[in-house]
């Protein structure tokens, strides 16, 4: 096929929030199968991580940095954190069926939440400059962030599902 023939390349926009779909994809695949007690599972000791945990702080993510900073409610509650308590979003997750769905109702809605915000997002609004003071200063920059942690959560994953049942990852 000569280059003037192949399809148009998808926005810089449409690119990212693939790779979104494909992180968030790989967490129902890396849950996919488990009792409640599995998902609350610290698997690789000495780590306080579980799959759930994991879970829950997917949640949190998702709606610190596209609701709370790029919807611009700063003022809403962090999900799965109690009194400041950063460490609350995994230790929390314990093998209780409610808890679990619970986790996963929550991350699902906010992932849903977020998806229907950017649907109105053009492509040059990646660009807007939320903060120039800070090292995220862009949505572009939120994008990438979100996109980073759900890479190195995913790795995490991996370890922990292996360590539960055998099962690798991709």
């Amino acid at each position: 096929m000569s280059p003037a023939a192949a399809a148009p390349e998808p926005g810089e926009l449409a690119t990212l929030r693939r790779w979104l779909a494909d992180f968030r994809a790989a967490v129902e695949r890396k849950t996919a199968g488990l009792d409640p007690e599995q998902l609350a599972r610290r698997s690789v000791p000495p780590s306080r991580l579980s799959l759930l945990g994991l879970v829950r702080h997917l949640a949190q993510l998702e709606h610190h940095w596209f609701r709370r900073v790029l919807q611009q409610h700063p003022e809403e509650t962090q999900l799965f954190v109690v009194d400041g308590d950063w460490e609350s979003q995994f230790d929390g997750a314990v093998a209780d069926p409610a808890v679990v769905a619970e986790a996963f109702a929550t991350w699902r809605d906010t992932c849903a939440q977020a998806d229907a915000w950017l649907d109105g997002l053009p492509d040059e609004a990646l660009a807007f400059v939320l903060d120039p003071e800070d090292r995220i200063s862009s949505i572009r920059d939120v994008f990438v962030q979100v996109l980073q942690e759900y890479a190195r959560h995913l790795g995490h994953a991996d370890l922990l599902r292996e360590a539960i049942d055998g099962q690798t990852g991709e």
